[in-house]
């Protein structure tokens, strides 16, 4: 079977169908990406369009907006206090929760990007330690290493997350290569022990604000020791805050994960919520 990306368009309405996608409960399972509608009725109805062609090709079920799988843009909005987007994050068009709302979606997994300010997510506390474990921001040298150090890191660490598919290292390398230039260094840690690397968190600056950005984001961090993930965090913060942040934000985070947990300890607030959708066909 073809599994190439297949984009359909209708009068005022796009989608691109990913037949390749993440399993969804053991079905068989396709993926709707690159959505964009001018009304939730053109929506809904490329929706239904798309879902038609995929029932008659065998298909069990249908998540979206997803291009493809969970290291690409997937999620839409479903809450905001209407703050501008953010480097990274998911965009959604005015009518699209509607449109697949209206095509008989629901939502499959929930996520939230929280905001503080730094001073108030360090607070009076101590910074943490963990016996053997030193965190060190990247060098700025050896791109590619970097990007190798974060595969592994990454492949491991969420592999067992919902709707986790593998990719080869030379397309993680492409698709994070662009991103390169945005991030400053002294953002993106690397936690260490005797064994080598045991954690990491990959931040940049939001330079959605201008050529001097007061928030710094935290994109992702992952861990392989108890108490290692609070250590990054803690670091990231107060080393954002000693740059001249004034502002964090905890990007996209599922709400039943651990650091949704963390971030809410480190005085953070939603400020935008978000949704993958599913249909069982």
């Amino acid at each position: 079977m073809n599994t190439a990306p297949q984009d359909i368009e209708t009068d005022g309405a796009a989608c691109r169908i990913h037949r390749d996608a993440p399993g969804w409960d053991g079905l068989r399972t396709a993926a709707i990406g690159g959505f964009r509608c001018g009304s939730a009725a053109a929506g809904a109805g490329i929706l239904a369009k798309a879902e038609e062609a995929l029932r008659c090709e065998g298909f069990q079920a249908i998540l979206g907006p997803m291009d493809g799988d969970t290291w690409h843009s997937y999620r839409l909005v479903t809450e905001s206090d209407g703050s501008p987007p953010f480097p990274l994050e998911p965009v959604s068009g005015p009518y699209d929760r509607e449109a697949f709302e209206a095509c008989g979606f629901t939502p499959v997994s929930s996520y939230i990007s929280a905001r503080a300010p730094l001073d108030e997510a360090i607070g009076p506390s101590v910074p943490p330690a963990v016996d053997g474990v030193t965190v060190r921001p990247w060098d700025g040298e050896e791109a590619q290493g970097l990007l190798a150090h974060l595969f592994d890191m990454s492949a491991a660490s969420f592999a067992a997350n919902p709707f986790f598919k593998p990719i080869s290292r030379e397309a993680f390398q492409a698709l994070y290569e662009p991103v390169l230039p945005a991030v400053d260094p002294r953002l993106v840690l690397f936690a260490r022990d005797a064994d080598g690397i045991v954690g990491f968190l990959f931040g940049l600056p939001n330079l959605a604000e201008g050529k001097e950005p007061k928030t710094a984001i935290v994109k992702t961090y992952a861990s392989r020791r108890r108490g290692v993930g609070h250590l990054l965090l803690d670091t990231f913060h107060r080393t954002a805050r000693d740059l001249g942040f004034t502002d964090v934000i905890h990007a996209l985070m599922h709400e039943k994960n651990v650091s949704r947990d963390r971030s809410q300890r480190h005085a953070a607030r939603v400020f935008r919520r978000y949704a993958l959708m599913g249909k069982r066909l």
